[in-house]
């Protein structure tokens, strides 16, 4: 759950804009290929542009060691910036330790901040790799937060595990279990043969009828409300009713265009069309930069630690959950 791939479809678009640079046609494997990336160089590729983009900052984040040494030798500065990073910035944000090292060799700054107050080094030390640098000194390391936040991100993502959880639908709710869930949404608890078959193939149902019943789950923190085959956990109206008093994060993980997150705050949605699992924005702050690499590619993931929900497995997620509850009938999309 670690590693992301850009959808082919961005792939086959940047590849137009790259026509006239040498790279048409490159996708993120191709990066892998270092006699490939050699040959196009050598035949006029701009080791500085690709698709709009740098080629030093997708080798970094998807390549191999020897295409980083490859186009960090032809490049007028390793340390370039897009969208306010270096190619060291994305290789430790791709948890892509031996690109990082060809990096630094090539004159890398691993101490350079960049986001949020974050270094390359500094971010590497909150990773997996945390000896990836030699820390300088007068180079400060994490604070004890941070280092804390850090081992619940590794315990988190290991506790998870990897899954699919593509179409499935999530609102993790802090501060309350599934019994005070369910009375929160005026839900009904339902069992039986024709839940049993529903569960077996949601997809074999009416929509209208498949989208009233959610999953219910209590984890340490809090509990998730879960819906593996559709959006409903994470409607406006059910997100606010989860939230009085208390915080939650809804996700739904959109088969057509990727994984959607929301917030609500003590009933009011506070955020919305949000990325978890994406990479950070050039104005988050420190800790969401801090939230945005340890949980990268990992949407459940960042969504549990949003609200400070810590399952101890995906059972939550996936089920099955400890009740399963069928909502009423009004417009869940109202606030």
């Amino acid at each position: 759950m670690r590693r992301c791939e850009p959808p082919e479809s961005a792939l086959e678009e940047e590849s137009v804009t790259a026509r006239h640079d040498g790279w048409s046609g490159v996708g993120w494997q191709d990066w892998q290929d270092h006699d490939g990336i050699r040959m196009r160089l050598d035949r006029g590729a701009d080791p500085e542009a690709w698709g709009g983009g740098r080629p030093l900052h997708r080798a970094a984040g998807f390549g191999s060691p020897a295409v980083v040494t490859e186009l960090a030798r032809r490049v007028a500065d390793v340390d370039a910036l897009e969208g306010g990073t270096t190619a060291l910035w994305e290789a430790v944000l791709s948890n892509r330790p031996d690109n990082a090292r060809a990096l630094a060799a090539a004159g890398a700054d691993p101490w350079r901040s960049l986001m949020g107050g974050w270094s390359p080094g500094r971010l590497s030390l909150a990773g997996p790799t945390p000896d990836l640098f030699a820390v300088p000194d007068g180079e400060r390391g994490l604070t004890e937060a941070e280092r804390a936040t850090a081992q619940e991100g590794r315990r988190l993502v290991a506790a998870l595990g990897s899954f699919h959880y593509e179409g499935t639908g999530l609102a993790c709710v802090a501060g309350i279990d599934a019994g005070e869930a369910i009375r929160r949404l005026e839900a009904t608890s339902v069992a039986g043969q024709e839940l049993d078959e529903l569960v077996e193939d949601p997809y074999a149902y009416d929509m209208d009828e498949s989208l009233q019943i959610i999953g219910v789950t209590t984890v340490p923190g809090g509990c998730v409300v879960t819906q593996p085959w559709g959006y409903a956990p994470q409607m406006p109206g059910v997100l606010t009713r989860l939230s009085r008093d208390t915080v939650c994060y809804g996700l739904y993980a959109n088969p057509k265009s990727g994984n959607q997150g929301s917030i609500a705050r003590n009933g009011v949605v506070e955020g919305w069309d949000l990325h978890p699992g994406g990479s950070p924005d050039q104005d988050d702050t420190p800790e969401e930069v801090l939230a945005s690499y340890l949980y990268h590619c990992n949407a459940v993931a960042y969504s549990c630690a949003y609200a400070g929900l810590r399952p101890a497995d995906a059972r939550a997620v996936v089920g099955p959950p400890d009740s399963w509850a069928e909502l009423p009938q009004r417009d869940h999309w109202s606030h």
